[in-house]
């Protein structure tokens, strides 16, 4: 139901009715300003709430709670429901408020939050002013994002070139790279960086050691490089040392380190350029970690592979795994994000899972005991996102 307004004349719209039938007559006789309940009317519009929440370790404030206390179960950061987007790094978080503005708490080193200082901020703290922030990327000691205009911007520690200004220097507010205005997405690791434009190219800068630029070399870069000449990708995502990428006919590639088979390529070899991981092309979602590997198909199978000391692949035991393996047989996920050692998943139903090593309770289950096995985090069935970071994780719920 909705309350309309039919106004008339000057009666005041607080003026009494009381029980008095004369009163009630000449009150009647006045044109009056009254509220009126019409029945079937659609109900007015509600504003979207969306809740931000952290757990785990809490060190350097990273868990935006205003103190530096661990914490193992989802706890709410303040009170405001204006939380879009969420990305951890190392021991720091980025986030965007549904108003477009860019906030940042956590460790500060080498000025990764972008506040123009290296001072270590237990709550989230606004990055300037602008509010047309629309894509974040957190890595280890470095960030990227990407604006409504589709410029791309990086800030934090640029020792190899990772922020992609020409020079290693490190930057502790967001600086412009370039002057392109068709970046369409990020993804930061240790310390490289990649980026996609508008027409499906891939790019990629900052420390190659592993071939994880994708060049077919091991040289650093510290501009933005153009991966091959292929307009087909779709998807990326940048772990500590490699990188996993899926096209739009489907298809998921690997390159990088590769020391705990974390590529899929059924082998330990270092690839310095993308390599096609199997012969699939229904791979739909993909997030890149340490040493570990996961990925959704289209059916909303969950897949893992890599490094699993601490039963991070979620297969029940801490096998090594270099080729993709199927979690379970479950056909409702929905979304993914793999930490340094533990990992996070949503459902289709919008309930919490999550594995690995429970250090610091960043497993969310009010303990410090490690999975080998998803399991769901409360019963809520409100949450939207998830992201992790070393020690830590971050989500958003409505």
């Amino acid at each position: 139901m909705t309350l309309r307004k039919y106004s008339a004349a000057k009666v005041s719209t607080t003026q009494k009715f009381s029980a008095s039938a004369n009163n009630f007559r000449a009150i009647a006789r006045q044109r009056v300003s009254v509220n009126i309940i019409i029945a079937g009317d659609p109900p007015p519009p509600t504003i979207p709430e969306f809740y931000l929440w952290s757990w785990g370790l809490g060190d350097d404030g990273r868990l935006g709670l205003g103190n530096t206390t661990s914490i193992s179960s989802p706890t709410q950061i303040g009170a405001l429901t204006t939380w879009s987007k969420i990305d951890s790094g190392n021991n720091h978080n980025l986030a965007i408020k549904t108003d477009g503005t860019l906030w940042s708490w956590g460790g500060n080193g080498n000025g990764r939050l972008g506040l123009g200082n290296t001072t270590a901020y237990s709550s989230p703290k606004q990055i300037g002013a602008v509010n047309t922030w629309s894509k974040i990327a957190a890595g280890f000691l470095h960030n990227l994002a990407i604006k409504t205009d589709g410029t791309l911007w990086s800030w934090g520690g640029n020792s190899y070139g990772q922020l992609g200004l020409g020079n290693t220097t490190d930057i502790s507010s967001p600086v412009q790279i370039g002057a392109l205005t068709i970046w369409s997405s990020v993804a930061a690791g240790e310390s490289h960086s990649l980026a996609m434009m508008t027409d499906g190219t891939m790019w990629a800068w900052g420390s190659n050691l592993y071939g994880q630029l994708g060049q077919g070399n091991t040289a650093n870069i510290s501009s933005p490089t153009q991966i091959g000449a292929l307009t087909t990708w779709s998807k990326i995502d940048a772990g500590y040392l490699h990188n996993l990428a899926i096209k739009t006919d489907g298809t998921m590639w690997g390159w990088g380190r590769n020391q705990k088979g974390q590529l899929g390529l059924g082998n330990l070899t270092y690839r310095s350029s993308p390599v096609q991981i199997g012969a699939l092309t229904t791979w739909s979602s993909i997030s890149a970690a340490n040493d570990h590997s996961l990925a959704i198909k289209t059916d909303n199978t969950m897949w893992s592979w890599g490094r699993n000391n601490a039963g991070h692949l979620g297969l029940g035991n801490t096998t090594y795994y270099s080729s993709p393996k199927q979690i379970g047989a479950l056909t409702t996920w929905l979304s993914i994000s793999a930490g340094d050692v533990h990992n996070m998943a949503i459902k289709t139903d919008n309930t919490l899972w999550s594995w690995g090593s429970n250090g610091y309770g960043k497993l969310g289950l009010g303990n410090t005991a490690n999975r080998s096995s998803p399991t769901q985090i409360g019963a809520l069935t409100n949450w939207l996102t998830v992201g992790t970071g070393r020690e830590h994780t971050l989500a958003i719920s409505n």
